[in-house]
């Protein structure tokens, strides 16, 4: 009889537990990924920001907007032949995407002297097409000391696109 007890006793203690029906249940889940076309930016070809034609006086600056209209301040004067131009872009990506545009400043320079301008995109965000496509002009700001030298001035900056 002892053993009889002691085999019951192991019995109760190794076995699974029962479960009343109800206690518990299992359904599969679900799961989605989305990848979205790249967004890229191209640089117009023969495009740029057109600072023009001009003389320098004292100083001053020479602005041109993301339309392409050229103004000057300051002792800076435009000349017989002045031709203002803005920069331009076309981006690519995900149809109906919203993005952020930014631009950076940057220098012109005509090998020994050098001058700075600050750039500003025709908006700050876009939003491309049902065929994913979109466009933006640059102008820009371009402070001209009266130290600078006659000569033909070419530099760069860079201009960022991103998917909101």
């Amino acid at each position: 009889m002892k053993s009889i007890v002691i085999a019951s006793a192991a019995a109760l203690l190794f076995s699974a537990p029962a479960m009343a029906a109800g206690n518990s249940d299992t359904q599969q889940g679900s799961a989605t990924a989305t990848v979205v076309a790249p967004i890229t930016l191209q640089h117009t070809s023969g495009a740029a920001i057109g600072f023009g034609k001009f003389t320098t006086g004292t100083g001053g600056s020479v602005t041109v907007t993301p339309a392409g209209s050229g103004s000057v301040s300051g002792d800076v004067t435009f000349v017989s032949g002045n031709a203002n131009t803005a920069d331009a872009f076309t981006v690519a990506g995900e149809a109906n995407r919203t993005f952020a545009i930014s631009t950076t400043g940057g220098t012109v320079s005509n090998g020994a002297v050098s001058m700075s301008f600050a750039t500003t995109a025709s908006s700050a965000t876009g939003t491309l097409n049902n065929a994913g496509a979109a466009s933006f002009t640059v102008g820009g700001t371009l402070t001209v000391p009266g130290t600078a030298t006659a000569g033909n001035y070419s530099g760069s900056y860079n201009a960022t696109v991103t998917y909101n």
